[in-house]
């Protein structure tokens, strides 16, 4: 599954407050405020409406404890970087991972430069 700029850096973030613990309960405050640190500023209401994208994606599961609502990942990074390497090489590569690396290493100087 291919996502977003603004989804991969609350997965980062998100992936960042739970390394040390899976089973935290992550707000949707606490990727705020953790993009924020990192230098993101974005409003409380897009982090919001991005995070119920991604949990119609199934990649983010969200539930309530009282009155609060929480999120917990579904795939964690390494699972997510596997689905998108296979999802470039089914749309690019013809499912050929051999074709996705020979590219990579042929123009290995214009990638992430």
């Amino acid at each position: 599954m291919v996502c977003g700029k603004l989804e991969i850096d609350i997965l980062n973030s998100f992936w960042s407050l739970t390394k040390d613990n899976e089973d935290r309960d992550v707000s949707i405050q606490d990727i705020v405020d953790d993009l924020s640190a990192n230098g993101i500023e974005r409003a409380y209401t897009t982090i919001k409406t991005v995070m119920d994208r991604l949990t119609v994606k199934a990649i983010l599961v969200r539930y309530k404890v009282g009155k609060k609502f929480f999120y917990k990942a579904a795939m964690n990074k390494e699972e997510m970087a596997l689905d998108a390497v296979k999802t470039v090489a089914e749309q690019f590569f013809d499912g050929s991972c051999s074709d996705m690396i020979r590219f990579i290493e042929r123009n290995s100087e214009n990638i992430l430069v």
